[in-house]
């Protein structure tokens, strides 16, 4: 379906009813794993039962309005970094006990990395979670929604960059590319969203796909 700029901001009951009405989220998943050129890989979606416990994350999707569309923050890595540098993420990480829940730690985490403030954050939905094989991480999108734009003080330890997205852009087809990345020696297409100069990929491409799914926006 092409974007059709139905979803007002300020209108908060369409996004919210449409996060949570069922839909094909597998589907939107599979769409964004990258796949081997010399042939399809057997990409499971979730921990295995009886494999080693996996430890749990979650991120932030946060949607505001900017003139007159739906807006989300994402995050360019910093290269100092140990895992993911200089890649493009949702503000999220792994849940803490004092956290309580995981819609906690995609708040706290918010904060921590962007100065969100979790009071003005209102939690309207979650998406399918994201299994990433290689480090054994479950990650919950958590959505939610913000009144107004919110003022961003990037943790620079973390954060090289912030990148503000709409939902118009991200749905429109030229945004959806192919790119071909060598991972752990495997020569794959990559499935990305270009914006902003940057290719957006991985889980993070994955949770961007559901959540245009979710909302009936697809690119």
């Amino acid at each position: 379906m092409p974007y059709t700029n139905d979803l007002v901001p300020g209108d908060r009951a369409t996004p919210v009813r449409r996060l949570n009405l069922p839909a094909d989220d597998e589907a939107a998943f599979r769409s964004m794993i990258p796949q081997a050129v010399t042939g399809e890989r057997d990409r499971p979606l979730a921990p295995p039962i009886g494999g080693p416990p996996h430890r749990r994350g979650a991120v932030l999707v946060l949607l505001y309005p900017v003139d007159g569309d739906w807006h989300l923050p994402l995050t360019v890595r910093t290269a100092a970094l140990r895992r993911h540098s200089g890649e493009v993420s949702l503000p999220g990480g792994r849940y803490d006990e004092s956290d309580g829940t995981l819609d906690q730690t995609a708040l706290r985490e918010a904060w921590e990395e962007l100065g969100i403030v979790p009071a003005e954050v209102e939690i309207v939905g979650r998406l399918m979670p994201v299994w990433i094989p290689v480090s054994n991480f479950l990650i919950l999108p958590v959505v939610g929604l913000a009144t107004k734009p919110p003022t961003f003080t990037p943790a620079s330890a973390e954060v090289a960059e912030v990148v503000e997205v709409s939902l118009q852009m991200l749905s429109l087809p030229t945004t959806r590319q192919l790119v071909h990345r060598i991972i752990r020696g495997v020569d794959c297409a990559v499935p990305c969203f270009v914006v902003a100069g940057h290719e957006v990929w991985g889980a993070t491409a994955i949770i961007l796909a559901q959540l245009l799914n979710r909302l009936h926006l697809q690119a």
